[in-house]
């Protein structure tokens, strides 16, 4: 065994034996993006003790944001290991205890382009669980296409002041702290004249509207922003900087993710197989069917993810490939939800009581599913990526130029 590979183990079993002393069964069968929205900001959860337990641990053992350097807090865990640590956590159904999207996208955009002092201000307080932040990058006018954001930021005297919207923010109604592309510079080319700042929530001229999905789901917000201010030492990149660090942004934990993505739904699958045996429908061919085509697409992600994982270790990095890795987990979700339905039946047509719109598990599944081969990359951009930078086929002519 080489020393790479004992070291690898050796973390493996120090994350078994805290596992194991840190264990809380009330946390159980959640995800962090559960724990985000049912328990972050809610002492009246009835998981809020077993979550308060359980952040105590992860902060003591250096295991929130653990891919951050260990200077600005944490453990210096590359790819290899962010998969070690989630693999033993599913083992077990346990949750990893995110910062959210500070932890995901802001910090690794502050540690490479940030100044000392916007790191030693800004980055103790995402690790601490001080400020959350949401991602105020698409508009409604530009989605897909960030370099045409019409936000504008304005210098007065040593603040920026902001006005514009922001749509499909994820978890805005729970963040305090927003980080966001606006133009400072509109004569200068579209990528130039960006800027990447952070932006206090509360009480600064920002409206906040909750968009409920067809899941019953109220994780996306709209942003009214009129006369938002920030200091211009909240500005990361510099005035005009903001491409290069929203590009690290949109870049963070692309290896990891690709890795580790199978663990989620093999659990998922085998709740599927759970239900279908409450429902004694194994016997069914088209249930057999469907559960095992579902069975080899999971394996299938997790031989894709033991493929990133060996180019990591040999020192490579996740290219364009990782499109496959997006491509394939969400048409396969989308499907999965089909396919929950199907075995639902009559089921899957009946909301559970309860007051708004109450979905269940497996009818979230198939309506939240939906809108996974659009956000982050359509499949079709996928495709595209996929067919010209992975297998070297020729660009996609226009429309236009094919006449």
């Amino acid at each position: 065994m080489n020393r790479a590979a004992q070291s690898l183990e050796e973390l493996r079993s120090e994350i078994k034996q805290w596992i194991a002393r840190n264990l809380q069964p009330d946390l159980v069968g959640m995800d962090d993006m559960d724990v985000e929205r049912e328990i972050w900001g809610n002492p009246d959860s009835p998981k809020h003790e077993a979550f308060l337990a359980y952040e105590k641990a992860s902060l003591e053992a250096g295991l929130v944001c653990p891919h951050w350097p260990a200077e600005y807090g944490g453990r210096d865990f590359g790819d290899l290991e962010m998969a070690v640590l989630a693999e033993e956590l599913a083992a077990v159904g346990m949750p990893r205890l995110t910062r959210g999207m500070g932890e995901r996208l802001c910090g690794p955009s502050i540690i490479a382009h940030g100044t000392e002092e916007q790191k030693a201000r800004f980055l103790p307080r995402i690790i601490s669980g001080e400020d959350r932040y949401c991602q105020g990058f698409s508009e409604p006018g530009a989605g897909s296409d960030l370099a045409s954001v019409s936000t504008r930021g304005v210098v007065d005297g040593d603040e920026i002041v902001i006005t514009g919207e922001k749509i499909w923010t994820s978890r805005a109604h729970l963040a305090n702290m927003m980080f966001l592309l606006c133009r400072t510079d509109p004569d200068a080319p579209k990528h130039k004249g960006i800027s990447f700042v952070i932006v206090p929530m509360r009480d600064n001229g920002i409206t906040i509207s909750e968009v409920i999905t067809m899941a019953g789901d109220n994780a996306f917000c709209q942003e009214f922003i009129d006369g938002a201010r920030a200091p211009l030492a909240n500005v990361i990149g510099g005035l005009g900087g903001g491409w290069k660090a929203a590009m690290t942004t949109l870049g963070s934990e692309r290896g990891a993710v690709a890795a580790t993505q199978h663990l989620q739904y093999e659990q998922e699958l085998d709740e599927l197989v759970r239900r279908a045996r409450e429902l004694q429908r194994l016997d069914d061919p088209q249930v057999r069917q469907d559960l095992a085509w579902a069975f080899c697409q999971v394996h299938v992600m997790k031989a894709t993810g033991q493929r990133v994982l060996a180019k990591l270790a040999s020192g490579g990095e996740v290219g364009p490939e990782a499109s496959l890795t997006k491509l394939v987990w969400s048409e396969y979700h989308r499907r999965l939800g089909e396919i929950a339905a199907d075995l639902q039946g009559a089921h899957a047509l009946v909301r559970p009581e309860g007051d708004g719109y109450k979905v269940d598990r497996w009818q979230k599944a198939f309506l939240a599913s939906r809108a996974e081969t659009i956000f982050a990359g359509t499949s079709e951009v996928q495709r595209r990526i996929i067919a010209e930078r992975v297998l070297g086929l020729p660009r996609e002519q226009s429309a236009g130029a094919a006449k």
